[in-house]
């Protein structure tokens, strides 16, 4: 308990003020909210996110995963996420230490990693333990002393990917780490989608890109992606979509142009799909919450 109340202080005292924030440590971010949230649609990138405090809802594809000071989550690939906070006050705010996973890292943990390996979904949640928040708590304290941070915080960067590693997300972790398993061919298909969503293309060109063919492909993304291709481009096309009506004050009509709908039409009924409310509706309440 003690580790877990000198993380959520470091945390806290480091943010300030809710939000996202990087940290002067590589691949470090913190994140702090005073209150629950909406339900946000954003793209998680591969990360581990380690709580303090609070609780946290992501829903990916047809997957809920809750995660909390007791159970931390790791993501493998680019995922759209619906994510909300649902658990936090003024007194107890959410709060939650991620860590970017770097392949590169990971492949030299593991160098004896190769052939195929069981195949896990690009995300899942596991319990913390103490080791592992300890380990949290050492690399967010080095914040305070800078001038170690430079020869310690890969050390302990190192000691959190052993720590996860060894522990139930260690599969996945490891196909990470290996450029042929079929998490890193998925992972290709998704960097061209991100790369291209707003044009068309068959499936059988993302299989190719993934190295695949078109049935097996198709399986392996449900499979780890929980959503299907064109769901995930929806996805993508939807969040894009959004944010440019928000920042950039654009019509339903020309956001969807924008994001690659040819039909208003379909991407009101696609929007109201995934948001449950219309375009127009949405982006009102959004702008009154923000104001």
């Amino acid at each position: 308990m003690e580790k877990i109340a000198e993380l959520a202080e470091l945390i806290d005292r480091h943010t300030g003020t809710d939000g996202s924030f990087d940290t002067a440590l590589p691949r470090v971010g913190i994140i702090r909210s005073s209150a629950r949230t909406e339900p946000i649609h954003t793209l998680y990138e591969p990360s581990c996110c380690i709580v303090a405090q609070g609780r946290k809802r992501a829903v990916i594809g047809d997957r809920v995963h809750v995660y909390d000071a007791a159970h931390y989550l790791v993501v493998g690939v680019d995922l759209p996420v619906i994510g909300a906070v649902v658990e936090a006050s003024a007194n107890r705010p959410y709060l939650c230490l991620r860590l970017q996973l770097d392949r590169s890292l990971l492949a030299e943990m593991l160098p004896e990693v190769r052939g195929r390996l069981p195949e896990s979904p690009a995300a899942g949640v596991s319990v913390t333990t103490p080791e592992l928040i300890d380990a949290a708590a050492r690399m967010l304290r080095l914040l305070d002393t800078p001038d170690d941070a430079e020869v310690l915080a890969p050390l302990v960067e190192r000691e959190i990917l052993y720590r996860l590693i060894r522990g139930p997300q260690g599969a996945l972790l490891r196909q990470i780490a290996n450029g042929e398993s079929r998490l890193s061919q998925i992972g290709r298909a998704i960097d061209f989608v991100r790369k291209n969503f707003s044009e068309p293309f068959a499936i059988e060109h993302l299989a190719s890109v993934a190295g695949m063919s078109a049935s097996s492909f198709y399986e392996h993304f449900k499979t780890v992606m929980a959503m299907s291709p064109l769901q995930f481009r929806t996805q993508l096309r939807l969040q894009e979509a959004r944010r440019l009506m928000v920042t950039e004050g654009l019509s339903a009509a020309e956001a969807g142009f924008r994001v690659g709908y040819d039909s208003p039409s379909q991407f009101s009924r696609d929007y109201v799909r995934v948001h449950n409310v219309p375009p127009r509706r949405d982006i009102e309440r959004l702008r009154a919450s923000a104001g």
